[in-house]
């Protein structure tokens, strides 16, 4: 074996080392003390027909034609752009995260919640409708996290996190009731 076979062996090792997809070793890191753990997609989706779309459109419309007869552009352009991020948010697939909970926190795809920065919890739970566990934590814009439970027993994921976290009752948010309404 030459030295130009022998530097290229070292590489490709190198690289197999190197290039571990992030997902794994943060997995890997935070997968030793594991409670619980489980597959979920990351949001719920709801079926649309052609009335839905019909009624958003029209909604649409009407907001975007009386910002034009009242001489209000920007209001005109803010209804369009919501239209298309919209429409590109509901053609978006789910990705399936890996959700865990452990001694440290919780684990959420490639975040970690720890638990000391988190007040409490509630789980939302109407059986074949909602199932969603909702944290309560210290950041100031977005205090709340909620992470779909998938195929977990709430009764066992509660008896988990009450080891860690108070239970203090929850009640759906305007935006929670809002986008369960419109199919969201």
């Amino acid at each position: 074996m030459n030295n130009f076979e022998i530097y290229q062996k070292k590489i490709n090792s190198r690289k197999e080392k190197e290039l571990k997809p992030a997902t794994d070793i943060f997995l890997a890191q935070h997968s030793t003390d594991v409670l619980a753990s489980w597959e979920s997609p990351e949001f719920e989706v709801f079926e649309r027909d052609k009335k839905w779309y019909l009624v958003i459109i029209s909604f649409l419309v009407a907001v975007i034609t009386y910002a034009i007869f009242s001489n209000n552009p920007i209001m005109a352009i803010t209804f369009i752009l919501i239209g298309i991020v919209g429409y590109i948010y509901i053609q978006k697939e789910p990705r399936v995260l890996n959700f865990m909970i452990t001694q440290k926190g919780i684990v959420a795809g490639k975040e970690l919640y720890p638990f000391e920065n988190l007040k409490s919890f509630w789980i939302f739970y109407e059986p074949g409708d909602i199932k969603v566990i909702s944290f309560f934590s210290n950041a100031f814009l977005a205090p709340y996290i909620q992470i779909p439970l998938g195929k977990q027993n709430p009764v066992e994921i509660r008896k988990i996190i009450l080891k860690f976290l108070p239970e203090k009752k929850e009640e759906p948010s305007l935006s929670d009731l809002f986008q369960r309404l419109l199919h969201l």
